[in-house]
């Protein structure tokens, strides 16, 4: 009999084991991966190097999360 596996995602590439740190990776990659918005102009905001993002509509720089932007307005 076959058995059903959980997708994992991109966290497939650890292979077996590793159980509930795949299960974090993923939730962080998912979040990582949203488009992030700029708290300025709500334009694009693209991560330069860790932790420093820069809009490219408005052009400003600015310090915030290292993998994604912190206190993101919540789209309903």
């Amino acid at each position: 009999m076959a058995v059903k596996n959980k997708k994992i995602g991109s966290a497939g590439r650890f292979g077996a084991g590793y159980g509930k740190i795949k299960q974090k990776l993923v939730a962080v990659e998912r979040k990582q991966r949203i488009k992030q918005e700029c708290p300025f102009c709500e334009g694009r905001a693209k991560r330069k190097i860790k932790s420093i993002w820069e809009c490219e509509k408005c052009g400003k720089e600015f310090a915030s999360g290292a993998y994604h932007l912190k206190n993101q307005k919540t789209k309903k």
